[in-house]
């Protein structure tokens, strides 16, 4: 059975990712992309769906326990589990180098202190635990798998064998030697891939990853906290393209047990706008035109077929399916690949991305002729939708509604196209301008008709809704009312006592249990994290100082050893849920510790 999802450590190398238990044991690697299929995929399974464990044995080869303790090198996603056995102390360090051909994950074991007996114990599964490589001898140290398209390629000092579907290699390292191994991804038709040297592996990783960190601009508190934030979140951007994942994984459920199980090895455009700020605010130039440039490939054509997201280069079609011989995650089903929400309709994306592309270009990044011809394209087009209902920030599988937050992001997708024309920056037909402005009022006017209750003071959920949502508390970022404004105040208390957990932590919206609630979904979830950063936000903006800090410490304290988060909290339960680690949590993590160090620098109180 897998282990607690915050047991998980991550590895990857901007193009794909593997998560390792404290056990030493790699139970989910995707290949050769993050949205390829699993060839470990135990996470959502067992060992049969294959895994490769490296670490201390007993003398009858049951597994020792978890790692004694465990980091990353300072500055670098390179992992170091250390264990203290009775007979010794060994390490072992895990790393994919940065990719320059074939995708490569190391593990390299050295000796410590004495003598410990050590077991490999490699089980390839192919098509997320589904098929069964061929394993035989290429060469001399080389061991190669194939299945179909794919094939792996074991490099190792030690000596291994097979058995039932199973590469193992025993050996005992003593103090000062080291025993490395190698896994290489290549396509099967291909010939071999170079043998790889471990040492100059380890070398080149960690000079990439120094080198990248020292690029980091934030020097507030909690700068260890933002800084793995950012390296994680470039290890979850798609280096070729300069796409960003949600996730590295798919399926990790919000309820244990439960079917709230989606696949977030995509590029939501909306998660990838949020970002665009974080690494312009944190001082990654290059990542923010990066993504840039992805934004405008995969968007390319007609406004009316843009997708909320896209695979990671930029593809469209990211049909969903279950893949029934999985069990899922401690039991929660169905598993699945693909995202039917990509083609749902979410008016908020459009203010998103306005809000993105003027953050760029306020930013300096340089003018494009492009983007600005996208953004006023796009604004053409909202003018003809923005008044239907959608399915809103969270992706409802219910019925469409008059999402009070998408018409918010509908109004700022307005105004930053407004303010786009008035700069100079684009131009548009006589009259469209004035015609713009009226919309940019007729939207606001209706939000703040429709969407409040002024017996509770408080916008609500949707229209004619009783319900709140965490994502009014973006009301004031995006300049649609001062913080100031009684209703925003209204709301963002509202929203604190009416969607808070025991531990003080924000859930999205209220769920239904075993009734199928406003998403069209039965179940509940956890608290949302990203939700939880976005109130110490408001209560900073609220000028109640002491409260935001309180709860900014509460949220740190949630990261696992490592520094890692997913993306609910389970406050019942205790523990980390959903997709791990999470973009979206990392992202309001970054900005919520960096917007609470400006101020306290400031000495601003609201």
């Amino acid at each position: 059975m897998p282990s607690r999802i915050e047991d998980y450590a991550l590895i990857g190398d901007m193009q794909t990712a593997a998560l390792i238990d404290r056990d030493g044991s790699i139970d989910w690697m995707c290949l050769p992309r993050f949205d390829s299929a699993a060839v470990f995929a135990r996470l959502l399974g067992n060992e049969n769906h294959g895994f490769w464990r490296l670490g201390p044995t007993h003398p009858d080869h049951r597994p020792a326990p978890a790692a004694t303790r465990r980091r990353y090198r300072p500055d670098t996603l390179i992992l170091e589990s250390e264990w203290d056995t009775p007979t010794g102390r060994v390490r072992v360090t895990d790393l994919m180098p940065p990719r320059d051909g074939a995708p490569q994950t190391i593990r390299i074991v050295e000796g410590l202190e004495g003598a410990v007996t050590m077991r490999s114990t490699l089980r390839m599964r192919f098509g997320y635990g589904l098929v069964v490589p061929w394993v035989e001898a290429a060469a001399e140290g080389r061991l190669r798998s194939v299945a179909g398209p794919d094939s792996l390629w074991l490099d190792t000092t030690a000596q291994t064998y097979g058995e039932e579907q199973t590469t193992y290699a025993d050996f005992t390292v003593r103090a000062g030697e080291r025993m490395t191994f190698a896994l290489s991804w290549q396509p099967s038709h291909q010939g071999p891939p170079p043998v790889p040297d471990a040492d100059e592996a380890l070398e080149s990783t960690e000079k990439f990853w120094v080198q990248w960190s020292s690029h980091c601009t934030y020097q507030g508190p909690h700068r260890e906290a933002v800084l793995r934030s950012l390296i994680t979140l470039k290890a979850l951007t798609y280096a070729p393209t300069g796409g960003i994942v949600a996730a590295p994984t798919t399926s990790l459920p919000e309820e244990i047990g439960g079917s709230r199980n989606w696949d977030y090895r995509y590029t939501w455009l909306r998660d990838a706008a949020i970002t665009l700020s974080t690494l312009l605010r944190t001082g990654y130039r290059d990542e923010a035109r990066s993504w840039c440039a992805w934004l405008l490939r995969a968007v390319a054509g007609d406004p009316e077929n843009l997708q909320i997201m896209y695979g990671i280069a930029g593809e469209r079609s990211l049909g969903e399916t279950e893949l029934d011989w999985l069990p899922g995650y401690e039991g929660s089903t169905p598993v699945r690949v693909g995202n039917g929400a990509a083609h749902q309709l979410q008016l908020d994306v459009y203010g998103e991305l306005a809000m993105a592309l003027h953050a760029a270009r306020e930013a300096g990044l340089g003018a494009s002729e492009t983007a600005a011809h996208l953004q006023i394209k796009l604004c053409a087009y909202l003018e003809t939708v923005w008044n239907r209902p959608d399915e809103g920030i969270w992706e409802i599988r219910g019925p469409r509604r008059h999402f009070v937050h998408s018409k918010v992001m509908a109004w700022a997708a307005v105004d930053r196209t407004i303010l786009l024309v008035e700069s100079g920056g684009a131009t548009v037909e006589p009259g469209v301008l004035e015609r713009w402005r009226t919309l940019r009022e007729t939207i606001h006017d209706q939000v703040c008709t429709s969407g409040y209750d002024a017996v509770r003071n408080t916008f609500t959920q949707s229209y004619g809704s009783m319900q709140l949502d965490a994502s009014l508390l973006l009301i004031p970022q995006t300049g649609f009312l001062p913080a100031d404004d009684p209703r925003v105040v209204g709301t963002i208390e509202a929203v604190q006592r009416e969607l808070s957990t025991s531990d003080g932590f924000l859930l999205r919206y209220p769920t239904a249990g075993a009734a199928v609630g406003v998403d069209g979904l039965e179940g509940d979830e956890g608290a949302f994290l990203a939700c939880s950063f976005w109130l110490v936000d408001a209560l900073l903006l609220l000028g109640r100082t002491n409260e935001a800090h309180t709860l900014l410490e509460k949220l740190l304290a949630l990261r696992n050893d490592l520094g890692l988060l997913a993306e609910e909290w389970d406050p019942r339960a205790q523990r980390q849920v959903g997709n791990f680690p999470q973009a979206f949590s990392h992202v309001a993590l970054v900005d919520s510790t960096a917007e609470a160090s400006a101020r306290a620098a400031a000495g601003t109180n609201g």
